[in-house]
């Protein structure tokens, strides 16, 4: 009478593959991915330039690339598996929209750090990494000069409106009308300015003017003025 043993039942299944990735390259493959991980947090964290600050996203840009480093590794593993993940994968679809265009470009650099990493390349994707950091902080300081600001101003006739933009016109360094209306006693503008040497000064007297009954200054990364 023929005996089977534990590992005869399951002989054409994953027991097989418990070897597939050694447990020292898995564990130094996930601590290296969460460096670059955290790397990416911070320089995110750094070059934020948004309205609200989301920290559970930074912590998303180091799971990232921990779940793509470890699903590479799984990859690269077995033939078979890779075809069969590339067919899951295709099939889901993600609906939470993006609100910052660069968040776009640090889940990119979070997913390629971990197939980069899994695929044995560690020194292209620690260069890589540190060199895309630096690139994205130099580039992250040039923003302030040149910070674009939402002016509103209620103002009480077309004659106020006339002396307000010529006020604004040669304060600030570029302006442009945004919106304009219009309601019985009231106008409405939005303008977009370009602060000229970050001189806001010009809001205080446009909030001392006669006829102008509200002023309010905010820019583009959520500071407010008025």
């Amino acid at each position: 009478m023929p005996t089977f043993t534990f590992q005869d039942i399951f002989k054409s299944s994953f027991l097989e593959r418990l070897d597939a990735v050694s447990l020292p390259d898995a564990v130094i493959a996930l601590a290296l991915a969460f460096c670059l991980g955290l790397f990416i947090f911070l320089v995110y964290k750094k070059c934020y330039a948004g309205v609200m600050y989301a920290p559970s996203f930074g912590v998303t840009l180091i799971a990232l690339t921990l779940i793509t480093t470890l699903l590479i590794l799984a990859v690269t593993s077995n033939i078979v598996l890779s075809l069969g993940m590339v067919g899951a994968l295709s099939i889901v679809r993600f609906r939470t929209a993006i609100k910052e265009p660069m968040d776009i470009a640090f889940l990119f650099w979070a997913i390629a750090a971990g197939i980069v990493l899994a695929a044995g390349l560690i020194p292209l994707a620690v260069v890589g990494s540190l060199f895309v950091g630096v690139v994205l902080l130099v580039f992250s300081r040039q923003k302030n000069g040149e910070s674009p600001y939402i002016l509103v101003i209620h103002c009480a006739d077309q004659d106020v409106e006339g002396q307000v933009r010529a006020l604004v016109e040669a304060r600030v360094r570029r302006l442009n009308l945004k919106s304009k209306s219009v309601a019985p006693g009231q106008i409405e503008l939005n303008y977009e300015v370009r602060l000229r040497d970050a001189d806001t000064e010009f809001v205080n007297e446009l909030g001392a003017m006669e006829g102008v009954r509200n002023v309010v200054l905010v820019s583009y990364n959520g500071d407010y003025m008025g």
